[in-house]
């Protein structure tokens, strides 16, 4: 009898579906602002490019990271259910 409680307990996951679906999410959002953070070099180095101070790389990609983060966040504290 033991063994069978056992067994049941090995087989459950840490987190629900839902949190593992929000993790997802989570890290959607940093892949996504990793991404638009990326580029704006120069084939030159003696030439400067200005993009690379664009909004998108100073502003954007950033917010969406930290977005990110804290999505994963409250995807680790969310209660899942059971």
């Amino acid at each position: 009898m033991q063994k069978d409680s056992k067994k049941t307990e090995e087989n459950q996951f840490l987190f629900g579906k839902k949190n593992y679906l929000i993790m997802i999410v989570g890290i959607l959002f940093i892949a996504v602002g990793f991404i638009l953070m990326a580029g704006g070099g120069s084939d030159d180095p003696q030439v400067f490019n200005e993009e690379i101070y664009n909004f998108q790389r100073i502003r954007l990609a950033p917010t969406l990271i930290l977005i990110g983060f804290a999505i994963e966040i409250y995807a680790i504290f969310a209660s899942p259910k059971k």
